[in-house]
């Protein structure tokens, strides 16, 4: 009997220990990393200003406000639909922390969906964060999921219908933001997320608005714009200009029948010029080795090579990868490229951003010499 007592202590006593890790590693992953406010930055707001409801909950989430030196138009940027595609987010970032509007009205959301933060995706085998070196010292930045954290919104249903359209898909879509455009007052977090950024683009008669993503290297939509059909000349000519810079980007138009994401309903149910951009991410891919911290900053895949060669692939893949600073140099050249094309069209509402590195500054010098110190 006493053995079984001593036995039965030592279990509970991993048990205990197992608990106590796995509370600590789960409180970490809902601890916010500290995004710098640049001397930009005039303004900060919540997602629950626009859509009350969502205050108190992990849907809220911050908007940084950077209004110009002179009047103009209105862009948002999304970063975070997806938090396991971290250009998107690093790009908003970098906008928060280094930004100055010299015409115009800036919106930036680093965390579009919040939430997704806070988990990462199950058999994945995802880093957890993934740090970058600055001449300051270390930044770490959370490594998230696509779909917003089960403990948020559960269960999942067997099939996930689109509110708006009747659109059928897989239940586990249920929690993907870019599947809940316009979104419901009355709906999942997710969908009352969707409602809240669509209610910002409405209710500050956001003039563009630019949702930020990666994909797989295998994936035909690659290092690419998405835009509605009111978007398309914009788009087009910001595109044209890329290219001329040697940034190789193709143009798609928004798919009708392919409902709940930004690019589609944004421009539906609201005024917003709407566009979605896609880095090549391998760590997003299928044929990718060991997802680790050094594939989500480097993109070097010797999988992929391989895949380059036998021509499976959309994007070019070579032993250099595709590394974060890539990835964030297309995302703000393309953002600044849009800017302009927007204000050549409507020179009345000039969109102007200043203060933000250009792609070969970013390529040459790293992503952490133009994150701020910490305070």
């Amino acid at each position: 009997m006493r053995n079984k007592k001593i036995t039965a202590s030592i279990f509970l006593c991993i048990a205990l220990i197992c608990a106590f890790i796995s509370g600590k590693s789960y409180l970490a992953m809902h601890e916010e990393e500290i995004i710098v406010e640049g001397s930009g930055v005039t303004e900060q707001k919540m997602l629950s200003d626009y859509f009350p409801k969502l205050k108190g909950t992990n849907g809220d989430t911050k908007i940084y406000v950077l209004h110009g030196k002179k009047p103009g138009g209105s862009m948002l940027v999304l970063g975070g639909t997806h938090p396991n595609e971290p250009s998107g987010f690093m790009s908003a970032v970098m906008l928060v922390e280094n930004a100055e509007l010299d015409a115009g009205t800036l919106y930036v959301i680093p965390r579009a969906n919040n939430s997704a933060f806070t988990h990462n995706d199950p058999q994945e085998g995802s880093p957890q964060y993934f740090t970058i070196k600055t001449p300051d010292g270390d930044r770490k930045f959370r490594y998230g999921s696509r779909a917003t954290n089960p403990i948020d919104q559960w269960p999942d249903p067997d099939v996930y219908i689109h509110a708006a359209s009747g659109q059928k898909l897989s239940g586990s879509e249920t929690r993907n933001l870019n599947r809940g455009y316009p979104g419901r007052v009355d709906g999942t977090l997710t969908e009352q997320v969707c409602y809240g950024i669509t209610e910002l683009i409405k209710k500050e008669n956001v003039d563009i608005a630019i949702d930020l993503h990666e994909a797989s290297p295998e994936y035909p939509v690659i290092n690419a714009m998405v835009a509605h059909e009111r978007a398309m000349g914009i788009a087009s000519q910001a595109a044209i200009n890329l290219q001329l810079e040697g940034i190789q980007i193709s143009l798609e138009p928004s798919p009708t029948n392919l409902r709940g994401l930004t690019h589609r309903e944004w421009g539906d149910y609201t005024d917003t010029i709407a566009i979605l951009m896609e880095t090549a991410n391998a760590a997003q891919g299928r044929l990718r080795g060991r997802t680790d911290e050094d594939l989500v900053l480097t993109g070097k895949d010797k999988s992929y090579v391989k895949a380059a060669k036998l021509g499976r692939l959309f994007v070019p893949f070579d032993e250099d990868g595709h590394p974060l600073e890539e990835r964030v140099g297309r995302h703000l050249t393309s953002i600044n490229e849009l800017a302009k094309a927007y204000s050549s069209q409507f020179d009345d509402r000039p969109i102007v951003i200043g203060g933000m590195p250009v792609f070969n500054e970013l390529q040459e010098n790293g992503l952490g010499n133009y994150l701020s110190p910490l305070k």
